[in-house]
Parts: C-alpha cells; sequence; structure tokens
C-alpha cells in the first residue's frame, strides 16, 4: 500500500508541476481542459474495461448487508484524516464529536463494520487537506483530472500528499503487503460500487459528461470549503477565507457596548 500510494503521490505532483508550460483551454475555471479531457477518456476506458466491471460483480456477488460493513469500515477510518484537518482549522468543538465518532464505531460497532454513531446522533463529517487550505485561504487553482484519481484541482490535488501520509492505510505494515493491498483493492472497489446507481444518471442524461463532472466537482469543493455557507468577496474583489469569515462573525455578534450619551451643557 505504501509504496502504491508513493506511485499515486509522485504522479499527482507531477502533474502539478508541468501545468505552467501546457496550453490555455476556453474555459476559465479549466484553463487545462485539452490535457483534462485526454486524461479523462484514459479514465473512462480503465473504467470500462477493470472497475466498472468488477464493481458489478462485487454487487451481484456481496450481500447488501456485507457491502454496507465494507462502506461503514472505510468510512470510519477517514474519520482519522477529517479529525486531524479539522485540528488544523482549529475547530476545536468538531475534533471531540470526530473522535467521539471513530471510537464508538470501533468499540460498539465491531471495529466499524456497524455505524453505531448514526444510531446515536453523532454528526459525521468530512474533511481533508484540500479544505484545511481552503479554510486558510489558499485558492483552489485549475481545475485537473488525475490519472486513475479522477476530478481535482492545484490544491486539492497537492493535498492528497498530506492525507495519505494520516491515513491509517499508510502505516499498515504486513512485510509482503498482501493486507495493504487486499484493503487499497476493496476499498477502491466498494467506493466503485457506490457510484453505479448514481451514474445510470449520466447514462441516460444527453449531457456532455466531462463538463458535468468538472462543474458538480468545482462546485461541491466550494461548498464543502465553506462549510456550506457561500463566499463573500473581499474589499479587494477576492473571496475571503473561512477563517476570515468566522472571525467577522464572531465580531457581529459581539457588538461594540452603547456609550452613554453625553449630557447637554445648561
Amino acid at each position: 500500500m505504501a509504496s502504491t500510494l508513493s506511485r499515486q503521490l509522485v504522479a499527482v505532483l507531477a502533474c502539478c508541476c508541468t501545468l505552467a508550460g501546457c496550453a490555455t483551454g476556453s474555459n476559465p475555471g479549466d484553463p487545462y481542459e485539452g490535457m483534462n479531457r485526454k486524461v479523462y477518456a484514459f479514465n473512462e476506458g480503465v473504467d470500462k474495461a477493470v472497475l466498472k466491471p468488477v464493481a458489478k460483480g462485487y454487487v451481484a456477488v456481496v450481500p447488501a448487508i456485507a457491502r454496507r460493513g465494507v462502506t461503514n469500515f472505510f468510512n470510519n477510518l477517514g474519520m482519522v484524516v477529517t479529525t486531524f484537518n479539522d485540528a488544523l482549522q482549529l475547530k476545536g468543538k468538531k475534533v471531540p464529536v470526530d473522535i467521539m465518532r471513530f471510537s464508538s464505531n470501533v468499540v460498539f460497532g465491531l471495529g466499524g463494520l456497524i455505524d453505531v454513531a448514526t444510531e446515536l446522533r453523532i454528526e459525521n463529517r468530512n474533511e481533508d487537506f484540500g479544505q484545511t487550505l481552503g479554510y486558510w485561504g489558499v485558492g483552489s487553482g485549475p481545475y485537473l483530472v488525475l490519472p486513475l484519481l479522477g476530478p481535482s484541482s492545484i490544491r486539492d490535488g497537492s493535498g492528497l500528499a498530506v492525507d495519505f501520509l494520516v491515513s491509517p492505510f499508510f502505516y499498515v505494515n504486513d512485510g509482503e503487503g498482501t493486507v495493504r493491498w487486499t484493503l487499497f483493492a476493496l476499498d477502491v472497489i466498494d467506493t466503485r460500487a457506490n457510484l453505479l446507481q448514481a451514474e445510470s444518471f449520466l447514462d441516460t442524461a444527453s449531457i456532455d459528461r466531462y463538463a458535468f463532472l468538472r462543474d458538480s466537482y468545482l462546485q461541491r469543493r466550494q461548498y464543502l470549503v465553506y462549510d456550506g455557507n457561500p463566499p463573500r468577496a473581499s474589499q479587494e474583489g477576492g473571496q475571503k477565507s473561512l477563517k476570515e469569515l468566522e472571525e467577522e462573525d464572531m465580531r457581529e455578534e459581539d457588538p461594540v457596548p452603547l456609550r452613554a450619551a453625553p449630557r447637554m451643557k445648561r
């Protein structure tokens, strides 16, 4: 698993570093559209030839309750990354909730196979290092389609490096790597299987799939970075970071006390 993550990380960083020499496209948010469409076509080919058939077989063979358990297990592992990024974003009230959700699923949910935390109404959140960079005001940069990894951006693609290092997958050490490879493959297959039903919409709709996925991804990422609150323009004309918006909200909630009216001279 570690070697796989390293190769993926190299591919991501290589893509980011070589963009300066690429030609620009017609969409302002997607200046490398020509290159991105080629990578997208490659990813689609791999998906149709390998991932999608395997995912369909997985759904046909594995019972729904078992698939739900696999999804719960990997979602719970993702709370480690979420907790780390919540801490970097100084969300002190969220970190204990993240820890409580992870630990309750591990202890009472058979290692995370059962989502006990949701039944206990413990908030389920998702944070990554790309969102953390956005929280502190780093712009997303141009849209990117990464080989095998799919939709991303300069900021989010670079943030994958930190998330890989934080993820529990990175620290699985079983000698020959059998457990790592098995867990990684199962995670990929389960994720792809969960997308089969949603994908049917794209298959039936008469749309440009590339443009639709790009626009959906960018809007979704903006929503996540700002925790569902639309950004406001700053006086300089740019967008404020979520940290700046939170500080403004705190000032608005703590108004300056009214001063006593001056006495009139007699």
